[in-house]
């Protein structure tokens, strides 16, 4: 039996969106060595419109900026809305995005830790229905010439032939479509690395490597990436089993896209995700079912976005009927 003083482990909010920000350092340097340095600017620019708006949202509700922006909350915000975007898009569609985040997903329902839906993935599904042309303008791998990436993200002449390309996703699903089989499409085209999209298999172990750092740290718990992660792998190998022809293989949808982003990063947002064990399991299974098959039959690239926001609808619903048995009753809590 351990007694009394407790030592209690400091768990603010500040230390731990601290945390959140140093464990995306790997996955934004893995970013930056591939596709170019403007993924810094974006994140810059993204983190001075996130602390504006939390700062007006204060200042509207007569409330005290501190410790609101000294809680890092709207910096985590920005940076994963960043992270889901492509690293081109021109400055204005960035602030739109974070201030979509700031102002509607998250201050609109009464603030941090009171938003049904993750703000970042609200940000990204708004622009991308509304601007679907400029939120799939990707810099090519190893593509040099900061200034001009600089120039695009200012507002340049968007001449972007010889800087963008179609990401692994995109590129293999038009190939598909065109009528070659997976394998081949995979084979064939400059998109696509060892295992998955070229680039972003570095990005991908840096999102792991943080991620494993949150789990060292306590910052998260391994239910939400492990599910997710194991839903991902059994969903698409199964059909990659089947018929490798039309399908892609688990590793591949598990290095490319966001899907290492949004197992550490994403689904693991404490006030939107389900919080029961089984409800954990549900929610991890429905996104990456979603993210498949949006991936294999719908109209966009990467589905991810969408499942987390489908999902997070369904979070009351889950969380209540998944509820633990009450010590020293059956058949339910209550």
């Amino acid at each position: 039996m351990i007694h009394s003083p407790y030592i209690r482990r400091n768990a603010s909010v500040q230390r731990v969106m601290f945390l959140v920000l140093l464990a995306l350092v790997p996955g934004i340097a893995a970013y930056a060595w591939q596709f170019g340095a403007a993924i810094l600017v974006q994140l810059a620019l993204a983190t001075i419109t996130a602390l504006a708006a939390e700062a007006l949202v204060m200042r509207l509700r007569k409330r005290p900026l501190q410790p609101t922006l000294g809680d890092l909350s709207a910096v985590v915000t920005a940076w994963l809305v960043v992270l889901s975007f492509p690293p081109l898009a021109p400055w204005w569609l960035t602030v739109f995005a974070v201030l979509v985040a700031i102002l509607v997903a998250k201050h609109l329902y009464g603030g941090l830790g009171q938003n049904p839906f993750n703000p970042a993935m609200i940000a990204f599904c708004t622009m991308i229905v509304a601007y679907p042309s400029l939120m799939s303008q990707w810099p090519m791998p190893g593509a040099d010439g900061f200034a001009a990436q600089l120039a695009l993200i200012l507002g340049g002449a968007r001449e972007l032939d010889g800087v963008t390309g179609a990401t692994a996703l995109d590129a293999l699903r038009s190939g598909m479509r065109a009528g070659g089989a997976a394998d081949a499409v995979l084979q064939q085209g400059t998109e696509f690395g060892v295992a998955g999209g070229r680039g972003w298999e570095w990005i991908a172990l840096g999102y792991l490597a943080g991620g494993l750092f949150l789990l060292a740290t306590r910052v998260i718990t391994w239910h939400m990436p492990v599910l997710f992660i194991a839903a991902l792998l059994a969903i698409s190998g199964v059909f990659w089993i089947a018929d490798p022809a039309t399908h892609a293989s688990p590793l591949f949808h598990l290095a490319s896209g966001g899907s290492m982003l949004a197992a550490f990063f994403i689904l693991t947002d404490p006030v939107s995700g389900a919080t029961t064990p089984r409800g954990k399991l549900l929610f991890a299974i429905g996104v990456a079912l979603i993210a498949w098959l949006i991936r294999s039959f719908g109209a966009y690239p990467d589905g991810i976005a969408f499942g987390v926001l489908l999902m997070n609808m369904c979070v009351p619903l889950i969380d209540m009927k998944t509820q633990p048995t009450v010590f020293g009753h059956r058949g339910g809590s209550r």
